[in-house]
């Protein structure tokens, strides 16, 4: 099942707290950036961010974005933009350090 265009529109409307967010369409799917660093996607009209030490404490539930791929931080509270805006901070923070 792919990701609906409505379910796009309302996640990237959700992250407007956020300067530069990019999203890539990619097979049904969408690459999400910030400042240029790939922290996640739209998976089947689901919210994942990469694992990262700095976004652990959130406490989210690990989930699979499609199969055979490694597993991500389900985003379930997507109505809260301030938290969302702290997710995708500390999730790129601790990407940032992994270069």
């Amino acid at each position: 099942m792919a990701t609906s265009k409505e379910y796009k529109d309302f996640i990237l409307e959700q992250l407007g707290l956020l300067e530069d967010i990019k999203c890539k369409s990619m097979m049904g799917e969408y690459l999400l950036y910030h400042d240029g660093v790939l922290f996640g996607g739209i998976y089947d009209d689901r919210l994942l961010v990469k694992i990262v030490e700095e976004n652990r404490k959130y406490e989210m539930r690990e989930d699979i974005p499609y199969d055979n791929a490694k597993p991500m931080y389900l985003i379930e509270d997507v109505d809260n933009q301030e938290m969302l805006k702290c997710i995708i901070l500390d999730t790129c923070r601790g990407l940032s350090k992994r270069k």
